[in-house]
């Protein structure tokens, strides 16, 4: 599957939501959608992004914005983070990594002197005809959130 690109259509891949459902990228079409990559559920830096997320929900929520967190993790694990979080969003289960590729974001990384293959936070914003119109790759996670919504307050504007 080809890799996505700003300025062009997403893939209509199927989606393993928490709550056990599945959903496919196009189901939302009609409004904007953030899609950011984590490395691993209950991880610090993991979560002080979702939870800089889930502050902010009602300002994307007020821009027609539905935001999805994935990570490589097990649908149970992503269940456990978002019960534990109280994340008012859903979590992505992508263990056999179909999302990540498309998004490029498995990336060799050095951990403890060691290289290991990994996600690297990274957060695309797609519009209401799903179309990547903003991608930010190796993010650091103080203040992305708010970059995030100046992103899509020019789309919704």
């Amino acid at each position: 599957m080809n890799q996505v690109a700003v300025g062009t259509p997403i893939p209509d891949i199927e989606l393993h939501l928490t709550g056990d459902r599945t959903a496919k990228l196009s189901d939302f079409r009609g409004k904007t959608l953030v899609l950011y990559f984590y490395p691993k559920a209950n991880t610090p830096g993991c979560t002080q992004e979702g939870l800089d997320f889930k502050a902010a929900i009602h300002m994307f929520r007020r821009h027609a914005t539905v935001i999805l967190g994935a990570s490589r993790d097990s649908l149970k694990s992503q269940e456990n983070f978002k019960a534990k979080q109280e994340f008012p969003f859903d979590l992505i289960a992508d263990p056999d990594e179909k999302l990540c590729r498309i998004f490029d974001v498995i990336k060799l990384k050095n951990m403890y002197g060691k290289q290991v293959r990994g996600i690297e936070r990274s957060t695309f914003v797609i519009d209401a005809e799903g179309i990547l119109r903003f991608e930010w790759r190796k993010v650091k996670v103080k203040e992305h959130v708010e970059q995030v919504l100046t992103a899509v307050k020019t789309l919704t504007a």
